[in-house]
């Protein structure tokens, strides 16, 4: 009868699964010395097996089935077992011998997925909590204005304090991006923007504290679309573009719908400060998790590249100044493209900036609805942002695979970047004149009940996503090497709406007393004109923005 021994490294027994798809050959005949062609992993557990020469052969039948599945001796990997290297010991010649075996259980149950994915899960994750700090305030802006007595005009300049702090980090963190990573620019944004939010409540009560706070948290938020940007150009197919930035900035939306729904109870239950303490928790806990994935695998093993190979991530600090020169800063401002996307953005921002800080002010004013009631509609257009992203991506995705043509060329060109350009145009005009078609509905005095307008309003700005597939992808299609600085040349553009349109909303609201003048009517400008820049200018080709060009 053969004996089965357990004994357990460092005190740790794991139970492991079974595979029935694979053979089991534990003896060998020739009594060679066997080894196991492994995953390593710290945590082994080792199964010592003996049996004598003469039972073999009765005990080799029923000792295949009973043997953990999922094994093969002579060199082969057991691939879903994930299991480790380690070698045997030699048969003894009297008939009895020992053979240690190792098993890995495959936890975390992501450990195996590629890092690529791992680190675009955790990116995504970032700016789910990234938009749960941006909306905290928009939320406890409310009872925050009725304790120190602000109007619309101070609640407003409050609220546009964070974008000062996004747009003056957009370039630093895209350049910083491109020397040093994404997602070394990322743990720390995430880190100075938490610390950030965890500090409102002490400094509510001084006002030039509380915006030099807010400030901070602008900060570390505005340097994570460069960030992230930089990782999906370096790591991501073009095949698989449109679905890495939906799923990376549908966050976003995400963060809004989570941030909304907690922030209420949150407020009335224990207070408006308790939702900067929570969600500032949060992202530490993040900054500590972030480290195991990071570390899980170095950025340069095995990632593919999608700049050129020359480009070292390794730059010592006397570099940084001339590689911040090596940036054809001239050659971006010439580009008819870049300007288009500089615009789109700016646009784009407009109407998200002002609807994301103003709609539950909007909708407990204008509409009559209490501060829960109000909180809960605000979800309302990024919970719909997530349906409509998923099905943008795929929509847009598709089309670049398959290679469609789509432009109105007859007959159609051979130029197979002729189609990605256009999918881009197609969508980035859904994100533009779906929204102002809603606004326009809203704006209008046609007696519609309260739960109608706000059904026009989230289905206009839940098609905005539309963007995420149109203007946010074109960053990595015309330069993936400077796709991050890029994005914070048209994001530090893009950040204006909310230092200049936030507080002029509010300017607006307290002289006109008309939310479709202060609100409204400056969205859907912006979102008309864009459309026109972005259709007659705008390009997803390949550029190379060298001086010469």
């Amino acid at each position: 009868m053969a004996k089965l021994t357990i004994r357990a490294e460092n005190s740790s027994f794991y139970h492991f699964p079974h595979y029935g798809n694979h053979k089991v050959s534990i003896f060998n005949s020739s009594l060679r010395p066997q080894r196991l062609n492994l995953l390593a992993q710290k945590h082994i557990l080792k199964l010592r097996v003996s049996c004598s020469i003469t039972e073999r052969q009765k005990e080799e039948a029923a000792e295949k089935q009973r043997i953990v599945k999922g094994l093969k001796l002579n060199g082969e990997v057991g691939k879903n077992g994930g299991l480790i290297s380690i070698s045997g010991d030699e048969l003894g010649e009297a008939g009895n011998g020992d053979k240690e075996v190792g098993f890995e259980w495959g936890w975390p149950p992501w450990k195996n997925l590629p890092q690529r994915y791992k680190l675009i899960g955790t990116t995504s994750l970032a700016f789910v909590i990234c938009n749960m700090d941006k909306v905290n305030l928009s939320v406890a802006i409310i009872p925050m204005s009725h304790q120190f007595g602000w109007n619309s005009s101070v609640a407003g300049l409050v609220q546009s304090s964070f974008f000062w702090g996004y747009a003056l980090s957009q370039l630093p963190g895209g350049w910083l991006s491109k020397i040093f990573g994404g997602s070394r620019v990322l743990e720390v944004g995430v880190l100075v923007w938490s610390l950030a939010t965890m500090l409102v409540p002490y400094l509510a009560g001084f006002m030039p504290a509380l915006i030099f706070s807010r400030i901070l948290v602008g900060i570390g938020e505005g340097v994570s679309p460069s960030a992230a940007t930089d990782l999906i150009a370096r790591t991501i197919p073009l095949e698989e573009r449109s679905r890495a930035v939906s799923f990376v900035f549908g966050g976003l939306s995400f963060g809004s719908v989570t941030g909304l729904l907690l922030a209420p109870p949150l407020i009335q239950n224990y207070g408006w400060e308790s939702v900067f303490y929570l969600f500032g928790f949060l992202g530490i806990a993040w900054f500590s998790g972030f480290q195991l994935v990071k570390e899980d695998r170095p950025w340069s093993f095995t990632e593919p590249m999608s700049w050129p190979p020359s480009f070292s991530r390794n730059k010592s600090l006397g570099e940084l100044g001339t590689s911040l020169k090596d940036v054809p800063w001239k050659a971006f401002f010439r580009s008819k493209a870049v300007w288009a996307m500089i615009y789109t953005h700016f646009c784009g921002s407009w109407g998200h900036y002002t609807c994301l800080s103003w709609l539950p002010t909007y909708f407990s004013e204008e509409l009559n609805l209490n501060l829960t009631e109000a909180a809960w509609v605000s979800v309302g257009p990024p919970l719909a942002s997530i349906l409509v992203t998923s099905i943008a991506s795929q929509f847009a995705d598709s089309l670049i695979s398959k290679g469609v043509d789509i432009s109105l060329d007859d007959p159609p060109s051979p130029d197979p970047l002729l189609g990605l350009h256009w999918v881009r145009k197609i969508c980035q005009t859904i994100a533009f004149l779906s929204p102002a078609t809603c606004m326009i509905l809203s704006s209008l005095d046609f007696g519609l009940p309260p739960w109608e307008v706000v059904t026009i309003l989230t289905g206009g700005l839940a098609l905005s996503s539309f963007a995420l597939s149109g203007l946010y992808c074109t960053h990595q299609d015309i330069s993936p090497e400077y796709a991050s600085i890029l994005l914070g040349i048209t994001n530090t553009v893009g950040a204006v709406p909310g230092i200049v349109g936030v507080p002029l909303t509010g300017y607006l609201l307290d002289s006109t007393h008309s939310w479709s003048i202060s609100l409204f009517a400056p969205s859907i400008f912006f979102y008309l004109t864009g459309t026109i820049v972005w259709l007659a200018f705008a390009s997803s080709k390949p550029q190379s923005f060298s001086e010469g060009d």
